[in-house]
């Protein structure tokens, strides 16, 4: 079976039946990895893709170390069976314990491979994987006393992966932004926002310089109310609770105006996801679907300028 192995996918916590629903192949599951006979395939409902893996026989814990340091540095453990010999390999490859990092960060210039073992005698390792985080598990300096609500970490980890942030003088929109965990981060990037929901934001959160509020339907905002003042929205935001019909059909037609940068949006599920509707948001030119660590029965879309 070792040699059918062609990629190797982490679903999210709670999260495998989605992912089984993307994938071919299935020949394996070890708790939450699930491997695969066919090439790697950009599955939304992944945590961590393991592109290309290979295959290596050990005969010992030294030598485990060893093949996995002579491909290259940096690696994570995924551990689901033999938990004290995988811990020993992982003590000769001088892993660093993972602390939370500060936002905003920049990525670390060298890739981090995903490993396992198999069996005693058997390591499945990926020097390529889709997320820089460790078992993409992203995890943040926390701020217990700023954000009115968790839903920033949401943000903090798309950013990231974004690889940019709103900048000062730039001008965002907050859609479904109460209480104002999202708009708390924009402010704290430099940039203006303003937040649209039903709901009022926090005052802590609405007092903030940069920071404005409309209560209104956040899907009656439209386009043509920023064209004939002749202004640009830089970001798009949006975290509000809707079908993703929706939200698909309101988001086309700021994507179609062209008045907008970047967007990045949560796509939420009420039950099982729709297959359907996730692949049209995916089909949407030079946009990405993923599920981030911070999400749960949601995925993002980002469309980056």
């Amino acid at each position: 079976m070792t040699s059918e192995i062609k990629s190797a996918y982490l679903a999210p916590e709670g999260l495998t039946e989605p992912l089984l629903k993307e994938l071919g192949g299935v020949i394996a599951i070890h708790d939450r990895l699930v491997l695969s006979s066919k090439p790697f395939s950009e599955a939304h409902w992944a945590q961590n893709i393991w592109k290309n893996p290979v295959v290596l026989s050990v005969d010992s814990i030294n030598d485990a170390a060893k093949q996995l340091k002579s491909i290259q540095r940096n690696w994570c453990l995924y551990s689901f069976t033999l938990h004290r010999r995988a811990k020993l390999i992982e003590e000769k490859l001088n892993s660093s314990k993972k602390e939370p990092v500060p936002f905003p960060t920049t990525l670390p210039a060298q890739p981090l491979g995903s490993w396992c073992l198999l069996d005693e005698n058997t390591i499945l390792a990926s020097a390529e994987c889709s997320s820089p985080f460790p078992n993409g598990e992203a995890h943040f300096v926390e701020d217990k006393t700023g954000p009115p609500n968790r839903a920033y970490l949401k943000l903090y980890e798309a950013l990231t992966l974004a690889k940019k942030t709103p900048q000062p003088e730039e001008f965002c929109m907050d859609v479904g932004g109460s209480p104002g965990g999202w708009a708390w981060v924009i402010q704290k990037c430099g940039a203006e926002v303003l937040s649209i929901d039903r709901s009022p934001l926090d005052p802590a959160i609405s007092n903030l310089k940069g920071v404005s509020f409309q209560k209104r339907d956040a899907f009656s905002l439209l386009p043509a109310e920023f064209e004939e003042e002749g202004k640009s929205v830089d970001w798009l935001f949006s975290d509000v609770i809707c079908y993703p019909d929706k939200l698909y059909d309101w988001l086309s037609v700021w994507i179609d105006s062209e008045i907008c940068k970047n967007f990045v949006c949560t796509i939420k599920f009420k039950g099982e996801p729709e297959s359907g509707i996730i692949k049209k948001f995916a089909a949407i030119p030079n946009s990405q679907v993923i599920h981030l660590f911070h999400n749960k029965n949601e995925l993002t879309f980002f469309k980056l300028d």
